[in-house]
C-alpha cells in the first residue's frame, strides 16, 4: 500500500509540475513600430512563430490588402478570388517548401486570432498574385487565342548595383524604388526584420502579408544583398514548378554567396515573376546580374561595375524566344529609363555613388526621351498617372495611376549592420492626392472605394534588431 501510495504522490506531483508549465507564446521576441510611412516588425523563432506573429501584428493592414486584391483583381484580369484560389490550391500549395507552408498556416492563425477570417489558401494567392496574373493567366489566354496575353508581365521597378571604381568608397552600393500600382503600392509598407530558426537573419521590404519581399529588396547577415527589376513582354510560365515567392525567400534565407542566389532562384524555376536580379556580396564587393526567364537565363558578375535595371531584358536569346520586347524603341520607359540610368550611374556619378547619391537617382525626374524634367512613364520615379500615353508595354491606359511608389538604399558598410534607408511615397518626394486624380480623371472613379492618397515621406534609416 506504501508503494502505491508513493506512486500515486508521485504522478500528482509530476501533474501539478506540467500543469504549472507556461505554455508557449508565439509572440515572443516580436514588435511593431510605425514610422514615417512604413510598419517595421521584428519576427522570430520557428516557421509557424514566425508567420503568426506576422498575420497578428499587421493584422489590419493584411486584410485590407486582400480586400484590396478580391475587389482590384475582377477589374484587371477578368478573374475573381475564387478562381486565384483555385488554381493556388490545384498546382501552387504542392509546390511549396514546408517550413514556409508552416509561415503561411501560422500566418492565417495570426490573423484569425484578430478576428480576420482568412485561410493559408488566401496568403499563397497574395504571395503569388503576380505569378497567377502576370504570368499563369496570359499563359491561359495565349493559348486560347494567340497574342491576346502578351504584355500582361507587370514592369515594375528602377534599381542599379554598383562596385569597385563606380563608387564612393570602392564597395558596393544597391539602390531601388518600387514601381507598382498606386493602389495597392500605397500599402507596400512593411520593413520585415527576420531571425528565423534556420538560415539567415535578414532584412527586407515587402507587402503585408508577404512572405517573400516581393519588390525585391533585401540585407541578409550573411552578407548578400538582393534586388530586381521585371523583364518586361515576358512570356512563359510552368505549373509544375515553384513558385517564384517560394524561391525569392529561399534565396534571401539562406544564400551566402552569388553562386547560392543564382542556384537557388534556377532550381524548380516556374517563370513567374521573371526578373533580373540584381545580387551583391559585401564579403567579396562583387556583384551580379542574373536575367532569369523560363527557358533561358544568363549571369554577368564583376568586382569593378555598375550594374542596372529598368526592366528591359539584355540577353539576345532570352530576347528573341521568351519576350515581344522592342529594343529599338526609345520612346518605351524601360528603354528611355535605361538611356538616364546609364547616363547618371556610369557616367555622371562614377567613382561618387553612395547612400546620398543612390536617394538622388531614385527620385530623378529627367526624361532622357523627353529630354526635360517631366513626371511620366519614362522618368525614374515614374509617375503614369500624369502620363497622357500611359505605358502600352504593360497595357495601361493614359494617366493610369502607377508609378513609383516607394525607394530603398544600402551599402556595403550600412548592410554589415544590416541596414538600409527607406522612403515611403515618390522618392522625388511628390504626393499623390486621389480628390483631385478622380476629378481629373473620372473614368476611373471605379478604384475609388480603395485609391487612396499615397503622402511621400522622408528618408528613414531602418535596422534589424
Amino acid at each position: 500500500m506504501k508503494i502505491i501510495f508513493n506512486l500515486a504522490a508521485f504522478s500528482l506531483l509530476l501533474s501539478l509540475l506540467f500543469s504549472c508549465k507556461p505554455k508557449h507564446d508565439p509572440l515572443a521576441g516580436s514588435s511593431r513600430e510605425d514610422k514615417n510611412g512604413w510598419i517595421y516588425v521584428h519576427l522570430e523563432g520557428s516557421p509557424h512563430d514566425v508567420g503568426y506573429q506576422h498575420g497578428y501584428l499587421v493584422a489590419n493592414e493584411i486584410d485590407t490588402l486582400i480586400k484590396v486584391f478580391q475587389f482590384y483583381l475582377p477589374h484587371t484580369s477578368q478573374k475573381d478570388w475564387a478562381w486565384y484560389r483555385a488554381a493556388a490550391g490545384r498546382f501552387m500549395w504542392n509546390k511549396i517548401d514546408t517550413e514556409y507552408q508552416q509561415e503561411l498556416i501560422g500566418m492565417a492563425e495570426g490573423l484569425r486570432a484578430k478576428g480576420m477570417k482568412y485561410d493559408s489558401l488566401d496568403l499563397v494567392v497574395l504571395n503569388a498574385n503576380i505569378d497567377l496574373s502576370g504570368y499563369y493567366l496570359p499563359m491561359l489566354m495565349n493559348k486560347a487565342k494567340p497574342g491576346s496575353g502578351d504584355n500582361k508581365a507587370p514592369g515594375n521597378c528602377s534599381a542599379f548595383i554598383a562596385t569597385g571604381r563606380y563608387t564612393k568608397d570602392g564597395k558596393i552600393v544597391m539602390a531601388h524604388n518600387n514601381w507598382t500600382d498606386y493602389i495597392e503600392g500605397e500599402r507596400w509598407n512593411v520593413i520585415a526584420d527576420i531571425k528565423p530558426a534556420k538560415g539567415n537573419h535578414f532584412i527586407m521590404d515587402c507587402a503585408p502579408g508577404f512572405i517573400h519581399s516581393g519588390d525585391d529588396f533585401v540585407v541578409s547577415k550573411s552578407g548578400i544583398l538582393i534586388t530586381e527589376t521585371t523583364i518586361t513582354g515576358f512570356k512563359g510560365f510552368d505549373t509544375t514548378k515553384a513558385p517564384e515567392f517560394v524561391r525569392a525567400r529561399k534565396a534571401a534565407q539562406y544564400a551566402n554567396s552569388i553562386d547560392d542566389v543564382v542556384k537557388i532562384m534556377t532550381t524548380d524555376n516556374n517563370g513567374g515573376y521573371a526578373n533580373d536580379w540584381l545580387i551583391g556580396d559585401t564579403k567579396t564587393n562583387e556583384v551580379a546580374k542574373l536575367e532569369l526567364g523560363l527557358k533561358d537565363y544568363k549571369v554577368w558578375r564583376s568586382k569593378d561595375t555598375a550594374m542596372i535595371g529598368s526592366n528591359f531584358p539584355s540577353d539576345p536569346k532570352l530576347i528573341k524566344e521568351e519576350t515581344t520586347f522592342d529594343v529599338n524603341n526609345a520612346a518605351s520607359s524601360p528603354n528611355a529609363r535605361k538611356a538616364r540610368m546609364e547616363q547618371l550611374v556610369t557616367i555622371d556619378n562614377k567613382g561618387k555613388l553612395d547612400a546620398e547619391t543612390g536617394k538622388t537617382i531614385e527620385g530623378d525626374t529627367y526624361s532622357a526621351y523627353d529630354k526635360k524634367q517631366v513626371l511620366n512613364r519614362c522618368v525614374i520615379d515614374g509617375h503614369i498617372d500624369q502620363d497622357p500615353t500611359g505605358c502600352k508595354e504593360w497595357d495601361e491606359g493614359p494617366y493610369w495611376p502607377m508609378g513609383a511608389v516607394q525607394g530603398k538604399v544600402t551599402t556595403t558598410d550600412l548592410a554589415n549592420k544590416m541596414q538600409f534607408w527607406a522612403h515611403m511615397g515618390h522618392p522625388h518626394g511628390d504626393d499623390f492626392l486621389a480628390k483631385p486624380y478622380f476629378a481629373a480623371h473620372p473614368e476611373y472613379k471605379w478604384m475609388s472605394p480603395y485609391l487612396r492618397d499615397m503622402k511621400a515621406y522622408p528618408w528613414t534609416l531602418f535596422g534589424a534588431k
